[in-house]
């Protein structure tokens, strides 16, 4: 490890800075020798308590007392710059933000666009779209995989599943991949951006309403008054395009770089692609895009894994952090990339009411995603030095901003549907 790494502590907390989150797997895992949970520095100076153990993790992510509610710390979000509930500093009113029974209400409206059905349905299309992708770039040479492959995946998904048309899709792939970068300086015009678009599209919507989500929302809004208020309808297109886009941006540009760190996994998987699913929870384990949770807040004084909470303490799980220390069927060396490895146990998707909505999107997308990735690519490898990559310096998501590629591509046997 290096000298930062031994002492992943400033003041007394982890510093959770961009140093912290470029070499994080590290940092976690010395955070998790010396206890479960520990103070935390984050953004704008915000103090408060992060939980690396998989155990306490869980039990933090549903207890009574830490609620999404940030009323009880009020005084200090304020003295930090923290203005609430506003489109243009946050994603507006919608569930990951609401606790019961708002948090209930929400999540069964936006539910059913994420149900088994729904989601089995979009396969035919995301493989069309991974194979499009890919027969855009040259057969032989580099390119940036998040930016030709792993962005415009998903994006085109949610786009197409919520009803945004094609001329939008640059403005909000860009918006959207700003929005969770708390200490970028595009980050709230990013937010703003993203709102004036989907108030836009939604007016649009009501004068012509189409087959799509947005469509949906907006009747339910307009038909069923006090289910849904304007705030909550934009909220939740923001919530649906940001956390249904970005997350599985990264998550594939952390799988492909985690097997070109390690080919012989990658030739496991070219070799044996029945093994996919399985791998995607393994990826999804060893290095998830969601760093960590959003925060919760203490509603009264607590105790967490011996450690005293105040009233209106801030804390946050790490997620990537949890999936090294969850217990798995076999007794294996965590720290290990292993596609093979039998029901990989994780808290990428969170745990309790805050289960991520669409994590049997993510886990279709990046299954579909990579078999076709593995397929068509081949002589697969970096194009510059691993400690080149940058990687996002803030925020929730963990991922490398581009990930250049030497690559061979390889002609499907017969024309993809």
């Amino acid at each position: 490890m290096s000298p930062d790494t031994q002492c992943p502590y400033q003041d007394g907390r982890a510093d959770l800075g961009p140093a912290f989150k470029a070499d994080a797997p590290a940092r976690y895992a010395r955070l998790r020798e010396l206890g479960p949970i520990h103070p935390a520095e984050f953004h704008l100076g915000l103090r408060g308590w992060i939980v690396v153990g998989h155990d306490l993790a869980r039990q933090a992510l549903t207890h009574p007392a830490l609620l999404k509610d940030p009323a009880p710390a009020d005084e200090m979000l304020n003295a930090a710059g923290y203005v609430l509930n506003k489109p243009s500093v946050g994603l507006g009113a919608q569930m990951l933000e609401a606790d019961p029974p708002e948090h209930s209400r929400l999540r069964r409206l936006a539910a059913a666009a994420f149900t088994a059905r729904r989601t089995a349905a979009l396969a035919p299309r995301v493989e069309r779209i991974a194979h499009d992708l890919i027969d855009a770039m040259p057969p032989a040479g580099e390119t940036d995989l998040v930016e030709a492959f792993g962005a415009p995946l998903p994006a085109t998904v949610i786009a197409e599943l919520l009803g945004i048309p094609e001329e939008h899709h640059a403005d909000f792939r860009h918006w959207s991949g700003h929005a969770l970068r708390v200490a970028s300086p595009e980050h709230r015009p990013a937010l703003a951006g993203l709102h004036a678009l989907l108030a836009d599209l939604i007016a649009e919507k009501r004068r012509d309403p189409r087959d799509d989500l947005l469509s949906a929302l907006v009747a339910v809004r307009d038909e069923q008054d006090g289910r849904l208020s304007e705030e909550e309808l934009v909220g939740t297109g923001m919530m649906l395009i940001v956390a249904g886009h970005e997350s599985t941006v990264h998550l594939l540009g952390n799988a492909t770089l985690a097997l070109l760190r390690h080919p012989r996994q990658l030739a496991t998987l070219r070799e044996r692609p029945e093994l996919m699913p399985g791998a995607v929870e393994e990826f999804l384990r060893y290095d998830t895009s969601v760093e960590r949770s959003t925060n919760r807040y203490a509603a009264e004084d607590l105790e967490l894994g011996g450690v005293h909470i105040p009233r209106g303490g801030i804390v946050v799980v790490a997620l990537g952090s949890a999936g090294h220390d969850a217990p798995q069927a076999e007794e294996t060396d965590q720290d290990v990339l292993d596609v093979t490895r039998p029901n990989a146990r994780h808290l990428a998707f969170g745990h309790g009411i805050h289960h991520c909505l669409g994590a049997p999107l993510a886990r279709l997308e990046t299954t579909i995603a990579l078999r076709v990735l593995l397929s068509r690519l081949q002589e697969l490898e970096l194009a510059v030095p691993e400690d080149s990559l940058e990687w996002i310096g803030s925020g929730v998501i963990r991922g490398v901003t581009s990930l250049p590629v030497r690559y061979r591509l390889v002609r499907p046997a017969r024309a993809h549907m």
